[in-house]
């Protein structure tokens, strides 16, 4: 007569049996799902910023930047309790070309903001500025902060009559929340390149640096957004 330990052990290879393999296909569907709608989601929010008469990004920055990293849709209150709060992606331009990559995952985590604080979700975009910063970047982990590294970015439709100094910054950074859009400097806030992201839109684990640098094809999904940004700040225009 089986005892209740054997009986335990048996519905535990049960149930493993049945999560697999239809239950892990299912999961990975849905986990490739959420990262298209996250791209679709970066694509509306650069539509609407560089959109926005007199209140966008200015173009001039755009377009001599080295990468760009938008992130949508960052969670309530998550930069005060320091949690994981938002997931995006980053494009850089090829050196050669210059024309924009395939787009990497990105988490983003901690860091200090002034209004996001009482605000439901916020959208935030950064802009990396030289070289050094594109490869800091693209490391598995980077965290913003240090003298003239990361700057709360200018807003308008140019940036050319401005001289303050924090145009010098590697990277500029805005926010927008409730409507409301203006730069912000997010000093602490963790960057990770999600390989789990990647995966799931690439059918492989790829650091963000072989996307970026090696040429790889982009996704499907990645069409809106890379068409966004060819279109605001073309190759020609580097």
């Amino acid at each position: 007569m089986p005892t209740f330990r054997s009986l335990l052990a048996t519905t535990a290879v049960i149930s493993m049996a049945a999560i697999s393999p239809f239950t892990v296909t299912s999961l990975r569907a849905a986990d490739e799902q959420k990262d298209v709608e996250r791209l679709n989601e970066a694509a509306t929010v650069l539509r609407e910023v560089m959109d926005a008469p007199d209140k966008g990004i200015p173009q001039d920055l755009l377009e001599k930047a080295r990468c760009i990293v938008i992130v949508p849709g960052l969670k309530k209150g998550a930069f005060i309790v320091g949690a994981k709060y938002g997931k995006g992606f980053v494009s850089c331009r090829d050196k050669t070309t210059g024309k924009w990559s395939a787009p990497g995952a990105v988490r983003v985590e901690g860091g200090s903001v002034g209004f996001q604080i009482g605000g439901s979700e916020t959208d935030v975009i950064l802009l990396v500025m030289n070289e050094r910063g594109a490869d800091r970047l693209l490391s598995s982990q980077f965290t913003l902060g240090g003298e003239g590294e990361v700057a709360a970015g200018p807003v308008g439709r140019t940036a050319t009559a401005q001289t303050d100094g924090k145009l010098t910054a590697e990277i500029l950074s805005w926010s927008r929340s409730r409507g409301a859009f203006a730069g912000v400097s997010l000093q602490g806030a963790t960057l990770r390149e999600d390989e789990e992201a990647n995966q799931a839109l690439y059918g492989k684990k790829l650091k963000n640096r072989e996307i970026v640098e090696k040429g790889v094809p982009p996704p499907p999904a990645a069409q809106p957004l890379l068409s966004l940004l060819n279109r605001y700040s073309p190759a020609e225009k580097k």
